[in-house]
């Protein structure tokens, strides 16, 4: 049967698909990079940091969950492999080799950097395109805004 929701959209939706694969991708590192964070960071304020990661965690996974579900919607299949996650990054993984509160902090303003492009860029691509999945990432996109923005006051306020 014929898919109302899919039938609206007035862009190519495989195309769609990869992106949000890619950003999903994405998510599942910063996912793992701010939890594996959380736990090995070390030093003053590390409890303040460790906080704060394990929040931004947290809505990493909440951001992967709606891209997998939009996936679905969109008769697509989310990345099923994890060693696909890397072939599919736009922004990569930095592992936190050196668990200082500052190094910490600076690699994820880094991927927070990264994602607020891509996010950017994909609003710009759905804008006219697909309602459902441009407000989705629109909405993902207000959070990794977010994340910078108090990842930057926390380390501003250990400086």
């Amino acid at each position: 049967m014929e898919r109302k929701g899919i039938k609206i959209i007035k862009g190519d939706v495989e195309e769609i698909v990869n992106g949000l694969n890619k950003a999903l991708a994405d998510e599942w590192l910063a996912y793992y990079q701010y939890w594996l964070g959380e736990k090995v960071v070390k030093g003053k304020f590390r409890e303040e940091a460790a906080k704060e990661l394990a929040e931004h965690a947290g809505d990493e996974l909440k951001h992967a969950n709606m891209l997998a579900d939009r996936i679905i919607q969109l008769g697509g299949t989310p990345v099923l492999k994890p060693e696909d996650w890397y072939k599919l990054t736009n922004c990569g993984y930095d592992a936190p080799s050196d668990p200082a509160v500052i190094p910490i902090l600076k690699q994820n303003i880094k991927g927070e950097q990264c994602a607020i492009e891509v996010y950017q860029k994909l609003v710009e691509k759905l804008k006219d395109k697909d309602p459902v999945t441009y407000y989705m990432v629109l909405s993902i996109l207000k959070d990794e805004i977010e994340h910078e923005d108090d990842l930057i006051n926390l380390l501003e306020d250990i400086q």
